[in-house]
């Protein structure tokens, strides 16, 4: 099995973006932005030719969804006009759309924009990440969660020295998914008591915790996903937290019979999983032991973790220390990273087991379309390079350091979450790759909620307090056909929604998609306040400055497909600022300083509890408040 290679290491760049005179042009049209009234987005917007010349289109023709062909088509708008945009789809192929004329660029920044990524070899690192060499250059390892999901025979060869053995690997553990998860179907996996297993507990932190958790509720309501699921007695629960109330949670109306526990863990050494895995192992002993048949409790125990327990890890040592069978350990390899481990056996096995391989398969094909789109396609009308040179023009130039995803669809109520993980874990930097202090601060506060229940949460600090780049996500089609059933007609004003209209829930949805992303850029001024007779002490409260920038991504529909797209768009969105910025986005050291310190409170907690011992070598605050806790007494 292929788990890295010296021979890929390469230098990490040495130029740093704040020395390129690209950088000093767009800190120049960043100021002009900011202080030139005409370049308010209202009158940006007035301007047809610019907006659509600020727009991206990618289309899947049927024959790649399916597996037929390996060609895609990526144009820019204004090739389409007046084709695909203007013309009712024929439901033979999907399409993303990216229009991004409310963001404040005009072509020519754009194209200072295109410059900067030029003069940081973006192409260059991106074809040096798609061939294998060893990019994340502190843990000198390769970044290839890409490779993940390529199909069956495509030509890795040609681009790695040992292309075949990787993509070779990657399918002989998809294979072992897929005929588990056939079995267990089938309801040929069993307990140890006999009884058919109907329920997995993912056991996990991080990105193999947020990203199959992201992608099951984002499937849950697709309505081939729901299908292929089965019987409505089929769980799967997701434990993260090291607070035993999670756990508790997620397992107390579930029967150990029936219960397999997923452990994903890639050095099978994360505090916080093996935690959780030995507190499963404890809830699974408890309701079991009683009930095996075997006299030998060492055997018993045994029998039991074989039958209960599956496990994910580069460390299959470690998995098998801990009493998993071999043949219920499912490998990961070095060059994926925890934060984008979806992909691999971390979702792969338990999402399988749920919704079937054929829609995990749709999954991985969806994320492929969009590998292909981000490594082929011109930068023009690249839809996640793009993304990322908005984020990096918003955040490094114009100042805006936060930035919202709001998709308009509630199966991605966790897709915010996980994009915060993967990108703050990611580009959350303060040296270059090369170890150079940054002269600015790198990476961006991502936040999120699904619309419209964001409408009622943050969307009043994004009008009238501070500017959020927003990215608006929405969608052609419903997932749910309840529309369909229970769609009225009935009379009355409830909180601004017409009741005369009779539309769908999805089209009233929609109408905010559509509607929220001008209210930001228009705003309401004082004099329009005027005309419409609202009362003079109110025309203040009620002035909203628009001129707020976001981007809006609309797509034809949300299935396993559609989902594999969008995760890897944003993934792919997170590599690209990191090349610009010149950073490392692929380690994650500020995620493990706070578990070093812990381990000393754990001692410290171990000592007072046991023997009685005082706080020592900890400041004084720290101090007090260890001594507060520890003289608590239910």
């Amino acid at each position: 099995m292929f788990d890295g290679d010296d021979s890929r290491n390469i230098t990490p760049p040495l130029l740093k973006c704040t020395d390129v005179p690209q950088f000093t042009a767009l800190q120049f049209a960043a100021s002009t932005f900011r202080n030139d009234p005409k370049l308010h987005l209202r009158h940006l917007l007035s301007d047809s030719n610019r907006c659509l010349s600020l727009m991206a289109v990618h289309v899947t023709t049927q024959e790649f969804e399916q597996g037929q062909n390996t060609t895609s088509v990526d144009t820019t708008t204004p090739v389409l006009l007046p084709g695909p945009l203007r013309t009712k789809s024929s439901g033979a192929q999907r399409r993303i759309i990216l229009d991004f004329s409310r963001q404040h660029v005009t072509g020519e920044t754009m194209e200072l924009l295109f410059d900067l990524a030029d003069r940081m070899g973006l192409t260059e690192r991106m074809n040096e990440m798609r061939s294998g060499y060893n990019i994340n250059f502190t843990e000198r390892t390769a970044v290839m969660h890409h490779v993940l999901r390529m199909p069956r025979g495509y030509d890795f060869q040609s681009r790695h020295p040992r292309g075949n053995t990787i993509l070779g690997d990657v399918h002989s553990v998809l294979d072992r998914i897929e005929n588990f998860a056939k079995e267990r179907r089938r309801g040929n996996i069993r307990g140890c008591t006999g009884k058919e297993i109907k329920n997995i507990v993912c056991i996990g932190i991080g990105g193999s915790f947020a990203g199959p958790q992201a992608v099951y509720e984002a499937l849950r309501g697709d309505a081939f996903a729901a299908e292929a699921a089965g019987k409505g007695d089929r769980t799967i629960r997701f434990v993260a937290n090291v607070d035993p109330v999670d756990f508790d949670l997620n397992t107390k109306d579930l029967s150990p019979e029936e219960t397999l526990i997923v452990v994903t863990s890639k050095s099978f050494n994360t505090s916080e999983t093996l935690q959780n895995a030995n507190m499963a192992r404890k809830w699974l002993m408890k309701h079991l032991s009683t009930k095996s048949d075997v006299d030998d409790d060492d055997l018993r125990d045994m029998q039991i973790i074989t039958k209960h327990f599956c496990a994910v890890t580069l460390d299959v040592g470690a998995a098998e220390a801990f009493g998993i069978h071999k043949d219920n350990i499912f490998p990961m390899w070095d060059w994926v990273g925890g934060r984008f481990s979806v992909w691999s056996a971390a979702g792969m096995l338990p999402l399988s087991l749920h919704f079937s391989f054929d829609v995990m398969k749709s999954f991985l094909a969806g994320g492929h379309d969009i590998d292909e789109h981000f490594f082929d396609a011109p930068l023009g009308g690249n839809i996640p390079v793009l993304l990322g040179l908005l984020g990096v023009w918003n955040s490094t130039f114009m100042g805006y350091h936060t930035r919202a995803l709001l998709p308009y669809s509630h199966a991605l109520r966790k897709f915010p979450s996980l994009v915060q993980k993967f990108d703050m874990e990611s580009n959350g930097k303060r040296v270059t790759a090369a170890g150079m202090p940054l002269s600015f601060q790198a990476g961006e506060i991502d936040f999120g909620e699904a619309g419209s229940n964001g409408q009622h949460s943050f969307y009043q600090l994004l009008h009238q307090g501070r500017t959020v780049p927003a990215d608006f996500i929405g969608f052609m089609e419903s997932q749910s056909s309840i529309d369909e059933e229970y769609t009225t007609s009935d009379t009355g004003s409830l909180d601004g929604w017409d009741g005369e209209v009779n539309i769908s829930g999805h089209d009233k949805l929609m109408s905010n998609f559509f509607a929220q992303p001008d209210a930001l850029a228009y705003g309401k001024s004082l004099s329009d306040l005027v005309q419409e007779d609202v009362p003079e002490n109110l025309r203040q409260h009620k002035v909203f400055p628009g001129n707020r920038p976001s981007s809006s991504i609309l797509m034809t529909k949300l299935d396993a497909f559609a989902v594999g797209q969008l995760l890897a768009i944003y993934e792919h969105r997170t590599v690209v600022q990191g090349f610009i910025w010149g950073i490392n986005s692929f380690d994650q050291f500020g995620t493990e300083i706070g578990k070093v310190v812990a381990k000393g409170v754990r001692a410290q907690l171990n000592a007072s509890r046991r023997r009685g011992a005082s706080v020592q070598g900890f400041n004084s605050s720290s101090g007090f408040l260890l001594e507060a806790y520890l003289s608590h007494r239910k």
